[in-house]
């Protein structure tokens, strides 16, 4: 069992940046943050793999998000910057126990509790 503790989100201004981190309780391989609002279902954001040589992301990311980890920490961040308006929601980080780069959720056994990310105009 992995648990997850993510930290960062909070209330800040159309084009400000934001860190999300996200603690596991212990090792972990492919990691990645997906968001979800009250009209939305939960889509993917970014993913890494176990080594934090590769990721993927979203179309809509385009390159204003970035996701890094520290294997010694046993954690995982995510870098936003530019935020719209748009970018509103709740942000979760999720564990696989797995080797690989995994872009659906169902391919996540662990997930964090979520963290609210809130963007002004």
């Amino acid at each position: 069992q992995v648990q997850l503790v993510e930290s960062g989100g909070g209330l800040v201004q159309a084009g400000d940046s934001l860190r999300l981190s996200c603690a596991a309780s212990g090792r972990t391989y492919a990691m990645g943050w997906f968001r979800q609002t009250s009209e939305k279902e939960r889509e993917f954001v970014l993913a890494v793999d176990w080594t934090g040589g590769s990721t993927t992301s979203a179309d809509f990311v385009k390159g204003r998000f970035t996701i890094s980890r520290d294997n010694a920490k046993n954690t995982v961040y995510l870098q936003m910057n530019s935020l719209k308006p748009e970018d509103t929601a709740v942000y979760y980080c999720a564990v696989s126990m797995r080797l690989g780069l995994y872009r659906e959720s169902y391919e996540y056994e662990y997930w964090g509790q979520g963290t609210q990310v809130t963007v002004s105009s």
